[in-house]
């Protein structure tokens, strides 16, 4: 635009056919040649000069020189308007929209909108267990966890989620995802593709629980005097046994893998010891009751026989062939014996004392050392 404007003008000063009169009338001969130049234009409509002022009664004919005082220069006429080609476009005035009870609503000032970046979808896995395909479903004890497929920094595998209800769902975002399972001393494992679509896994686990009890012909052993080691396999199998379970009081449930498992009941803290083979089936509850054949025996060094007895004592318990069951110190020991015979070695005050002894399944009772 500026340039056209420079090239008008250039071609006023060119276009001037009477010198005098554009030194006379300047303002009238940039008007008229600007006029000629435009209608010589293709687009000549698109400019449209204002009209000339109506000539001044006292304006010398053209073409005569006369010195006019700046104060009877008539004004200048304005600079040629742009016409658009487009309608002139009515303005629509502003009606807030009425809100559900029909009054307009009001108008909020503005404010600033801070746009973060998008929170990351995530998507529903939903997670359940069953003890086999035509079991029924596990329904409590089970711990979720759910972990990436590649470890840290670190090397570590460490749980994004973990949970302890039968049938949880949780949101995660789409990805790989290992999903592990523990029900007691059972569990599974899978490597889940969780996508854009919500998943349901259902994990197979096939357990059973394993609930004991020791009792002394019909005297139920009490808790706390009797323990259980639980070992895989049978204990005729050959090698070594894995330990699965150790030190499992009277009435605990432990939950199991389906198999063959074998059990060694210790009753005290000697040779009261009993071995056992168990099955462990899937879905079900085995109560398994170990019977022992043994005796609480209580240990006396006395001066005379129902005397009272010597305080700071070492005894030893033996069996016939020698072999050491039990060793302990003070004035009355208690020791879980196994049913048959033994001797019993006395120490106080420099002097060794010693008897032999039976024992008897279920009867308890005392035996005295005479210090003579």
């Amino acid at each position: 635009m500026v340039r056209l404007a420079a090239a008008v003008l250039a071609l006023l000063l060119v276009l001037a056919p009477d010198q005098s009169f554009a030194q006379n009338r300047p303002e009238q001969a940039i008007v008229g040649a600007m006029q000629r130049f435009v209608n010589s234009l293709p687009f000549g409509g698109l400019l449209s000069p204002s009209p000339p002022p109506p000539p001044s009664p006292h304006a010398p004919p053209p073409g005569a020189a006369r010195f006019v005082p700046p104060g009877d220069l008539p004004p200048t006429p304005p600079a040629p308007v742009l016409q658009s080609l487009l309608p002139p476009s009515t303005p629509v005035p502003y009606a807030p929209t009425p809100d559900q009870s029909g009054m307009p609503a009001i108008e909020q000032p503005g404010s600033t909108t801070t746009i973060g970046p998008a929170a990351p979808r995530e998507t529903a896995l939903s997670l359940s267990a069953r003890y086999g395909a035509e079991s029924p479903s596990i329904t409590g004890g089970i711990v979720w966890r759910v972990y990436p497929v590649r470890p840290d920094v670190t090397g570590s595998f460490r749980p994004l989620r973990e949970e302890r209800t039968a049938s949880p769902v949780l949101q995660l975002p789409p990805g790989d995802y290992v999903v592990h399972a523990s029900f007691g001393l059972a569990s599974a494992a899978r490597t889940v593709h969780l996508g854009d679509v919500p998943l349901h896994e259902t994990f197979d686990i096939p357990a059973g629980g394993l609930r004991l009890e020791g009792r002394v012909g019909d005297a139920r052993i009490p808790k706390g005097q009797i323990s259980f080691d639980v070992f895989r396999g049978s204990q005729f199998d050959p090698g070594e046994k894995q330990k699965v379970a150790e030190d499992v009081l009277t009435g605990d449930v432990v939950v199991l893998p389906e198999g063959t498992y074998h059990i060694v009941s210790n009753y005290g803290d000697s040779n009261a010891v009993v071995r056992s083979d168990i099955q462990v089936h899937v879905g079900k509850l085995t109560d398994v009751t170990v019977t022992h054949r043994a005796a609480v025996i209580t240990l006396k060094l006395v001066t005379d026989d129902g005397g009272e007895a010597l305080a700071n004592t070492s005894w030893t318990v033996l069996t016939p062939g020698g072999d050491v069951i039990k060793e302990s110190v003070g004035a009355f020991p208690r020791v879980v014996l196994a049913e048959g015979d033994y001797r019993a070695i006395a120490r106080n005050d420099g002097r060794t004392f010693e008897r032999n002894f039976n024992v008897v399944t279920g009867v308890d009772g005392e035996v005295e050392v005479v210090a003579r």
